[in-house]
């Protein structure tokens, strides 16, 4: 039976007579390579500023070409890449036989949150320029990532106490076993070990609950201290941050991201806001479904001249008969003032109220009626001995405009689901990235993130643009760049034969 057979290992040529010529002309890891060289990396806030005793550092292009290749082939363990340094002959080709340690690609991305978060932004320039971003119509939402912090680690007040009094109540059995203990030497010993065991315990507690009575945090995680316990999904709670992401309508592509240890009820205004910059204009639409749907939001959305679609949310409490419902209570605008679905008109004496709703406040008018107490439909309208008691918010006109918009404007609304949650759908089923690799406070964990959208991105790029437009457009940018080093090199050489003092200027070409 015949068998197809490999090539005789003993035989020379069993790669390329160059490590080039083994890498495809069309393959994408040439593009990585020319995206990054295309990138004046000094101007993005990467440090080059390093010693110069000691072994040399590594280029931090070398680093990022590392990590977007890890990035867009799931790899994202910094030792899994090290390894694939030694074995991959993409990354020989890459890295140029570099091999840097593990240690090494760790820190990288750690300290470099803000630049990696400028590497995605020129993803987003890149994408701008071969016009693949509309901007006319953005959807927004967020997405929890598992933080690497367990459940056990992560501790709120009522845990804390449950804890405490599972350790009292031990202390105090072990305490009742002591004193009725009186020869055996052994016995004692073990339950002194254990009291002393527990007592350290509840003295860690303690000091969990003293930082929050005096920091004003609502959590503490002793893993990731900036993760918070949070709902994900059919009232599943997991250790994990938010993930606030903007998504252009015309190619499903990110315009930005931000990750936040807290829910998406004020973060509506400040997306937009960044929208507004990236985008140059304000003359888009927002869409965002109603976890943003907050009065402050909107009035912040309306002063920043944004027109926004947020789904209404279900009417939080209902009154006996629904056809009393608030909503179905007519506003009077010029009289200020309510039409009941009785007919009678509910006025208010014109103050406003501060409603507090955890730390955000709210002010409120009220209206009612002295007719409420004579009413036929009274036990239909109301539980309140006094009457019914209609509030109204500050913001209570942009909510209305609001629903008008949606209203008028269902089918664009209908969109939001399928834009925004293109990118969620790669990066968590198809990459597997549903957790943040990092630990240790939010910027390590924007690292992570920022990653993750510059590959999501230049993934979306390299499917849109043909690859040799594409090629020749970043060679043009690499050449660029290199031209303006190759100056400062030669300008470089000239002060030294000049003045023979190179300090200033080294930095200047390393950073060049």
């Amino acid at each position: 039976m015949k068998f197809i057979n490999g090539t005789n290992r003993n035989q020379l040529p069993l790669f390329a007579s160059s490590i080039d010529e083994a890498i495809a002309q069309d393959n994408e890891i040439r593009l990585i390579d020319l995206f990054v060289d295309s990138l004046k990396l000094s101007n993005f806030g990467f440090n080059f500023n390093f010693v110069e005793n000691g072994r040399p550092a590594y280029h931090p292009s070398d680093l990022l070409k590392l990590f977007i290749y890890g990035y867009l082939n799931r790899i994202r363990s910094s030792r899994i890449l090290e390894k694939e340094c030694c074995r991959n002959i993409e990354l020989m080709w890459l890295m140029k036989g570099l091999i840097p340690d593990h240690n090494t690609i760790s820190n990288f991305r750690k300290d470099n949150p803000k630049a990696i978060g400028r590497v995605f932004r020129a993803t987003v320039k890149l994408a701008s320029h071969f016009e693949l971003i509309g901007g006319a119509l953005v959807a927004g939402d967020s997405t929890k990532l598992r933080a690497q912090n367990s459940k056990k680690n992560n501790f709120n007040p009522g845990k804390i106490e449950r804890h405490i009094a599972y350790i009292d109540s031990k202390l105090e059995e072990y305490n009742a076993a002591l004193a009725k203990e009186d020869g055996d030497d052994a016995e004692k010993q073990n339950l002194n070990s254990k009291i002393q065991k527990h007592t350290i315990q509840k003295q860690k507690y303690i000091g969990y609950q003293s930082t929050i009575d005096t920091t004003g945090v609502t959590q503490i995680s002793t893993s990731d201290p900036d993760s918070r316990q949070i709902m994900t999904r059919n009232n599943i709670s997991e250790v994990a941050y938010t993930v606030q992401t903007t998504v252009d309508a015309l190619h499903n592509i990110p315009i930005d991201f931000m990750v936040t240890n807290e829910n998406d009820s004020k973060a509506m205004g400040g997306m937009l806001r960044r929208t507004k910059t990236i985008l140059g204009h304000n003359n888009f639409t927002g869409i965002y479904d109603k976890g943003y749907h907050t009065g402050s939001e909107f009035d912040y959305a309306n002063r920043l001249g944004v027109d926004v679609l947020v789904a209404i949310p279900d009417v939080a409490s209902h009154a006996p008969d629904p056809a009393f419902d608030v909503e179905h209570f007519a506003y009077n605008r010029q009289n200020d003032s309510y039409t009941c679905p009785a007919k009678e008109i509910l006025t208010t004496n014109g103050r406003w109220y501060t409603k507090s709703r955890g730390k955000w406040s709210n002010q409120m008018k009220h209206y009612k009626t002295k007719a409420c107490l004579s009413c036929s439909f009274f036990k239909q309208c109301t539980q309140n001995k006094k009457g019914r008691l209609i509030e109204r918010s500050e913001y209570a006109n942009l909510i209305y405009q609001n629903k008008i918009r949606i209203e008028n404007n269902y089918e664009t609304y209908r969109r939001r689901q399928a834009i925004v949650e293109h990118p969620y759908g790669v990066i968590k089923r198809q990459w597997d990235f549903y957790y943040i690799m990092t630990k240790k406070t939010i910027k390590h964990a924007s690292a992570d993130v920022g990653l993750i959208f510059t590959a999501y991105n230049l993934r979306r790029i390299f499917n849109l643009i043909d690859q040799n437009l594409l090629r020749q457009y970043l060679k043009v940018l690499a050449l660029y760049f290199g031209l303006l080093r190759a100056f400062f090199i030669a300008f470089y050489r000239l002060t030294i034969l000049q003045t023979n003092k190179s300090p200033f200027y080294e930095k200047v070409i390393y950073c060049s």
